[in-house]
Order: structure tokens, then C-alpha cells, then sequence
């Protein structure tokens, strides 16, 4: 590779946890060639970005980087482009930036180790863009930067077809990972020290096993929950037309799987949920709901909010907000509807303007903030058991993480808390985090 700083690379990753996973392959890889991570693009003899194209925005953060870094190509320095926008934009992407010489997404990982192959003998429009695989899951490295969650994808891509979501024609077919690899995976994290597991997929709950045993969703839970070591297992992103009774029954009946379901809804309107081809009606989400209200254990709810849809009337609109106040989310994402490449909604007329999808969004958060300070309320005086993820030196306070996904800052004595699990006592609460005072340390 031509003057490449000692094989020195950058990695920044956009989007959802599928990424920042996808992102650990990638390292991992790449440190087994022999490459070394630096923290500035400036130092890197190969910049990689790997990208996110669910909103138009994070599409556009990419190649504005790009542009950035144009007149520095001629330095020997190399740029690739992994992940969604890779798969979505192709060879295309040669042509906007031609400064950039790899271009993979993520079904290409673990063909990695070939790609820079090419890269480092001088290619200049090396490319990994085959959805036609099922080897997605298993990458030879793997560098995991958290020593105490890690995550494990057990399906990749989408066979649903919504009508705003690029997201079959950048990550392909669904496909199902052997529960036995999954099973594997968990093991080797829990005897290395890892006691929080995160299931990952596109739509994580669709996952049937491919080997004989067939296994569901459900299943595959609850044994992940029975690997020994681990003390923690989430999952997301659910879809709700394949959430299923058994998935609540298999929650209640082990409390390692954390005391969280992020169920995205996108819109409280019927209509509008049939012109997003979700699958289900508003009465079908709510089920689901009740599912989890009803059980033994008190869950936190969280979701995904579109505003905006092409067609989306005020009415529309208001049943939203309606459902906001039924269901009581712990938190939300909330999004303006944005045009993707290949989508259905496209076609659609009847579009929303800018200015009153910016105002449904304002009212959205802003009616969610309002909900969350309640909630948040609620549970001052409890305990509750954190993981701790870090220090926030400059407040003295612990950061942790409760089973039910929130934030949770806190005092303690004790000098070293990282990775461990404390009983904390909620002493105030804002809108996005709470605050208290250690009681136990495990």
C-alpha cells in the first residue's frame, strides 16, 4: 500500500447497533493484517466510513466527510465506504467521490481480509457488494471494545417490505444464523468475561432456526438466558406483526432477559400503517402492549415514531399523539419522514412539507419529554441493580445502566466500579436519566 503511515486506519460508524457491530468486524480484521487504529482521519493511511442510509442525513454526513478529505487523496492516503450506503449506492459512489477506493457492505465482511488484499496491491475500485451469501454471520475477528457487553447477530436483513425502509435492498434477505453458532458465540463471551449479550438483527424476532431443531424466537431467548456467565441478554430491533405471547411468556420465566422491548410502531393511525405496509393495525400493536403490561414482570416500553408519512392528515396525526398517552414509553425515537432510494413511498403523493413535519416532531418530543419526567418520577426511592459502563469524572458520579435500558448516575466510594453490577438507590430523575446513591456492590 503506498505510503500508508505504518498501516495506520480510521473507523467512524453511523447508525444502529447492526453498525457499531458490523464496525468491531471490521477492526478486528483489519488489526489482524497488521493495522493500527488511530483516533483522528488526519493520522490514518486508510479512512473508512461505515455508513448508515435508514435517514437521509446520515447519507449526507458521509459524503460531506468525503468531500472533506478530497484534496488529501493524493497523498497516498485511502478512502473506503462500508455498509448501507455502500450497498445501496455501488459503483456509483466511484463516480461522486473518486477519491475512494473500496467499496463494501456489510454481507462482504467476511471477505474483508481479500478486499484489502486488493487494496494494499494498488486496486482503486475494489468492491464487495454481493447479497448473494450466507457466510454474514461469522467473521474471522472480531474486536470487541466493550469487555463487558458485547453483541451477537442472530439474523441478518429483512424480508418485510415497509414502505419507507431501505433496509432489504442494503442488507438483503432475512437470513437465520444456526442457534447452535448463536449458543457457541454466547459461551465463549461468558467464559471470557462478558456478562451482557445483545441479540441483534434487522427484525430480531423473525429468527427460525435453520438447522433441524427449527427453533423461534422465543427459544433461542431463552436459551441464550441459560448460557452460564451471563447475567444480562437484550435484543432489538422487534417487528410487532412477529412479536409473539411466547416471547413475553419466555421474559417472565428468567430474569437475565433484561426488563426492556423496543417495539417501534412508527404511527398510532391504522391507515397510515397500512399505507407504510407494516402488517398490523393499531388494535393488533395494542395487543402486544397488553401482553406486556399484563405480565408478572414490569417492563419498559420503548418505540420509533415517523412523522410525516406521505398522506399523514392531522387526524392521523393526533391518533399518534393519542397512543403516545395509552402506552406511557420509557423513551422514543422520533423521526420526519425522509425519501430513501427503492422505497414504495416514493411514488406516494400527498406529501407533507418540511415545516409541518418539523412541527409533528416538536409536538412529538416534546409531549414524549413530558411523559418520560413522569415516569421517571415514579421511581424515586427505588433500587435498582446497574451494570456500571463508566466514570463521569467531572460530576463524580458512576455511569450505569438498569435492566429496563435506563441511565442511572450515581455517588459511591468504592474506587473501581467498571464492569460491576450495583444496587443503587433513584434519588432524582430528569427526562433521560436518574441519579442515586450506591447501596450494594456485586
Amino acid at each position: 500500500m503506498n505510503n500508508v503511515s505504518g498501516k495506520t486506519f480510521y473507523l467512524e460508524t453511523f447508525g444502529c447497533q447492526m453498525n457499531v457491530h458490523d464496525s468491531e468486524k471490521v477492526i478486528g480484521t483489519l488489526m489482524a493484517r497488521g493495522y493500527q487504529q488511530v483516533e483522528k482521519p488526519e493520522d490514518a493511511g486508510l479512512v473508512l466510513y461505515n455508513t448508515c442510509s435508514i435517514r437521509d442525513k446520515a447519507e449526507q454526513k458521509v459524503f460531506t466527510r468525503l468531500q472533506n478529505f478530497k484534496r488529501q487523496a493524493g497523498n497516498g492516503k485511502l478512502f473506503g465506504v462500508l455498509g448501507c450506503v455502500a450497498q445501496q449506492e455501488g459503483k456509483k459512489i466511484f463516480d461522486r467521490a473518486p477519491h475512494v477506493s473500496l467499496v463494501a457492505g456489510s454481507a462482504s465482511y467476511p471477505r474483508l481480509d481479500e478486499l484489502l488484499v486488493q487494496l494494499e496491491q494498488g486496486g482503486r475500485r475494489v468492491t464487495g457488494l454481493s447479497l448473494d451469501t450466507d457466510q454474514t454471520f461469522d467473521t474471522p475477528f472480531t474486536r470487541r471494545d466493550n469487555p463487558h457487553r458485547a453483541y451477537i447477530t442472530n439474523i441478518e436483513g429483512c424480508d418485510k417490505s415497509c414502505a419507507y425502509c431501505v433496509v432489504p435492498f442494503t442488507r438483503g434477505p432475512e437470513r437465520s444464523r444456526p442457534a447452535a453458532s448463536v449458543i457457541a458465540e454466547a459461551r465463549r463471551l461468558g467464559e471470557t468475561g462478558y456478562t451482557e449479550i445483545q441479540l441483534l438483527g434487522q427484525n430480531v424476532n423473525s429468527y427460525r432456526d435453520p438447522s433441524p431443531q427449527g427453533w423461534d424466537f422465543a427459544i433461542l431467548l431463552a436459551r441464550v438466558a441459560e448460557v452460564p456467565g451471563i447475567r444480562r441478554v437484550r435484543y432489538t430491533t422487534s417487528h410487532p406483526r412477529d412479536f409473539g405471547k411466547a416471547i413475553v411468556d419466555a421474559m417472565d420465566a428468567n430474569p437475565v432477559l433484561c426488563d426492556h422491548v423496543h417495539l417501534p410502531v412508527q404511527s398510532g393511525s391504522t391507515r397510515v400503517l397500512a399505507s407504510m405496509d407494516r402488517l398490523y393495525t393499531r388494535d393488533d400493536y395494542m395487543r402486544r402492549i397488553d401482553w406486556l403490561k399484563s405480565a408478572r414482570r414490569k417492563y419498559s416500553i420503548t418505540t420509533d415514531i415517523i412523522v410525516g408519512f406521505p398522506g399523514e392528515t392531522e387526524e392521523d396525526f393526533q391518533q399518534t399523539l393519542d397512543l403516545l398517552d395509552q402506552v406511557g414509553y420509557d423513551s422514543l425515537f422520533s423521526f420526519k419522514y425522509s425519501p430513501r432510494p427503492n422505497t414504495a413511498a416514493l411514488q406516494m403523493g400527498d406529501r407533507v412539507s418540511d415545516e409541518e413535519k418539523q412541527r409533528r416532531l416538536a409536538i412529538v418530543q416534546e409531549k414524549q419529554r413530558s411523559i418520560q419526567m413522569r415516569r421517571n418520577a415514579e421511581l424515586i426511592g427505588e433500587i435498582r441493580e446497574v451494570l456500571v459502563e463508566g466514570r463521569h469524572d467531572s460530576l463524580g458520579q458512576w455511569i450505569g445502566r438498569t435492566s429496563d435500558n435506563r441511565i442511572l448516575n450515581f455517588t459511591s466510594a468504592s474506587p473501581d466500579l467498571a464492569g460491576r453490577y450495583v444496587s443503587v438507590r433513584v434519588t432524582r430523575a430528569g427526562p433521560n436519566s436518574l441519579v442515586g446513591e450506591s447501596v450494594t456492590v456485586v
